[in-house]
């Protein structure tokens, strides 16, 4: 990727990708999930395996962010905001273990 496109993308060079990050977070924490959830193990299988290389209870835990998540989208509501302010969107649990799988 040229040098250009990526100080373009990174958040602390780009005021826009600040801004999308931050809209992106806002929008994680309303449902409490992680950026990582995000991925979608039947889509890629180097996710897949990256899961299945993880801990359990991380595993777990990941399941248990998409639970609560599609229940309360189904229930058109949002976490209390002191659950919000809690949420770490951006702590990543999965990249370490997919550039492992991916190399």
């Amino acid at each position: 990727m040229s040098s250009f496109l990526q100080s373009f993308l990174d958040p602390k060079k780009s005021w826009l990708a600040a801004l999308h990050m931050k809209s992106l977070s806002k929008r994680l924490r309303k449902y409490g999930l992680r950026y990582d959830d995000l991925y979608d193990p039947y889509y890629d299988l180097d996710i897949k395996e990256a899961l299945n290389r993880l801990p359990r209870e991380i595993v777990n835990a990941r399941n248990q962010r998409l639970k609560r998540s599609m229940d309360l989208s189904m229930k058109h509501e949002y976490l209390p905001e002191n659950l919000q302010q809690m949420q770490t969107p951006f702590r990543s649990y999965l990249q370490d273990m997919l550039a492992l799988v991916s190399s």
